[in-house]
């Protein structure tokens, strides 16, 4: 997912959708650590996705106080 896709989502789908993403990495860090994930290339993609979301949902808070100081 890029970044103008999240950005068309409202902040609670972010929100829902870092949870799901937080849960994935936890998951494949585990199949990871047991010796049963196949594909490691899904590590760092669900890191960047997980980084993506927390920066848009960081940009929009910053964006709310500066429309509340002026």
């Amino acid at each position: 997912m890029k970044a103008d896709e999240i950005r068309d989502l409202s902040r609670e789908e972010i929100r829902a959708r870092l949870d799901e993403a937080q849960e994935e990495l936890m998951n494949l860090r585990f199949q990871q650590s047991t010796g049963e994930l196949i594909d490691t290339t899904r590590l760092p993609f669900t890191r960047r996705l997980i980084a993506r979301f927390k920066t848009i949902l960081k940009e929009r808070e910053l964006e709310a106080e500066m429309e509340g100081e002026a």
